[in-house]
């Protein structure tokens, strides 16, 4: 029997979708760009590529796996980025409309739906 995923107190309510396009609007890399890789529901946050990215110190393996400085992409609050305008690039909000009876995401400062 398949396993089914459970939906979390929040999870209905995140407008943001794994390979958005998102503006990061707080923190070092304020004003950035970049898609979304993976959403993380528990936690309400949002990994985007190439940004937040953290230094990992790891320890040589017994197996003779190498040690080493890493970089890992880090997670960002869902509330400290902000969905791209597809026409403008600049922060924008997403709303829900009914569009042949199918709930569709939009922009709300440009209008323009979104995939």
């Amino acid at each position: 029997m398949a396993q089914q995923t459970q939906q979390t107190k929040y999870q209905a309510k995140f407008r943001l979708k794994k390979g958005d396009e998102v503006v990061v609007l707080t923190g070092a890399d304020r004003g950035k760009k970049g898609k979304i890789e993976k959403v993380d529901f528990k936690r309400n946050a949002v990994f985007v590529a190439n940004l937040n990215i953290q230094k990992k110190h790891t320890r040589p393996g017994a197996d003779g796996e190498a040690g080493g400085i890493l970089d890992k992409v880090a997670s960002i609050h869902i509330s400290n980025v902000s969905l791209a305008d597809p026409k403008s690039g600049k922060a924008t909000r997403v709303g829900l409309k009914v569009e042949n009876g199918k709930k569709v995401r939009f922009a709300k400062s440009s209008g323009q739906t979104l995939a």
